[in-house]
């Protein structure tokens, strides 16, 4: 009896595409062919899907088998897989009934269904975040979650999570090639884990972090914390997956107390805000562009411009508002590092790993958990 089908969607670099851009496509792919060779290795068909025109939604009814079990990824998903965490995907897929497991039900990066023809009622959801709420409050699916939930949060959207992933236990030597061939280290790392270790310092962490990170900063580093979580479940709590209830007025538009003080002072003022409330920060700026512009990113600023400020270049970001944002950001004595989610989740714990042992004493760092 065949496997399931595991789908990996995929879009691939265009001509047109900045450096940045053709570089992440192509990270993602080679990525999406080392988890197409291991999924292969279980026994399951792995699908490639190209392009990325229309919705998710809409690309996954048309993509999947009428029939049977399916593993549904992005190609730059879940990079910290293991054959354990792949076995239990495929195990769920071939089970038959109503079942589906994920890295995280609220926003996931890959997912396992029972049932490939439930698929034919996807709504066009915006991304694959929202799969696993579908599933369970739609399609009436019962939805389980990997262990492993931190490692399995690791997603590479962006060129500065390679630079993240580089610096995972087990990461392939290739992303630290990427990283130091293309200028991708994240800027002022140093400093950042200097901050961290200082028991007389505090560290500002901004954006979609959860109980989790906090719980881990609170045993493996010896800076005080601000933590300002915001947003969480952006792109995953679309009425598309969870429903509208009769009556119920339409949910508020992002907002977040951050971007409240850019608005009255301006971008130009982050660096001065950073330092007013802590000796540095790690800020989720795709929370700060939702507050601003809302949450459809296709009235963002260019992903160019995005990956290029959290590299903080400033020269290469052509958005004025997101230039002085970032010209702040890499001005600033204080260090500061901006990014998306992956940033102020994941890769908190791999910024930030030994920074415990810092410059007043040292201390023993819990080891990393999943």
């Amino acid at each position: 009896m065949a496997g399931p089908r595991v789908l990996i969607f995929h879009r691939p670099a265009r001509a047109d595409d900045a450096p940045l851009a053709r570089l992440l496509a192509e990270a993602r792919l080679r990525l999406a062919e080392q988890q197409a060779g291991l999924f292969g290795r279980l026994g399951a068909k792995v699908v490639f899907v190209h392009g990325a025109a229309g919705s998710f939604g809409e690309r996954l009814a048309d993509a999947a088998p009428r029939g049977g079990g399916i593993v549904v990824l992005g190609s730059g998903a879940v990079p910290r897989l293991s054959v354990a965490d792949a076995r239990r995907l495929i195990d769920v897929a071939a089970g038959g009934g109503r079942h589906g497991l994920t890295n995280n039900r609220y926003s996931s990066d890959v997912c396992a269904i029972s049932d490939a023809a439930v698929l034919t009622g996807v709504p066009p959801l915006p991304s694959d975040n929202a799969l696993p709420r579908w599933l369970e409050e739609r399609a009436a699916f019962s939805v389980g979650e990997l262990s492993g939930r931190d490692r399995l949060a690791l997603d590479i959207d962006t060129p500065q999570d390679i630079a993240l992933w580089a610096l995972a236990p087990g990461a392939p030597s290739w992303t630290r090639t990427i990283v130091a061939e293309h200028g991708l280290a994240i800027p002022r790392l140093a400093e950042l884990r200097a901050l961290a270790g200082d028991a007389y310092a505090e560290l500002m962490l901004f954006g979609r972090a959860g109980s989790t990170t906090l719980r881990w900063l609170e045993r493996n580093v010896r800076c005080r914390v601000r933590l300002l979580a915001e947003e969480r479940g952006l792109r995953a709590a679309t009425p598309l997956a969870i429903g509208e209830p009769a009556g119920r007025r339409p949910p508020r538009p992002p907002r977040a107390t951050l971007g409240l003080l850019l608005d009255a002072r301006g971008p130009s003022s982050l660096g001065e805000v950073v330092g007013e409330l802590a000796d540095g920060a790690i800020l989720d700026s795709r929370v700060l562009l939702a507050h601003r512009l809302g949450p459809d990113e296709s009235g963002w600023p260019a992903a160019a411009d995005r990956y290029a400020s959290d590299l903080l270049q400033p020269e290469l970001v052509a958005d004025p508002w997101l230039r002085a944002l970032t010209i702040s950001a890499a001005e600033s004595d204080r260090p500061i590092v901006l990014g998306a989610h992956t940033l102020v989740g994941p890769g908190v714990r791999l910024l930030l790993r030994g920074a415990r042992d810092g410059a007043d004493g040292p201390g023993r760092a819990a080891p990393e958990r999943g």
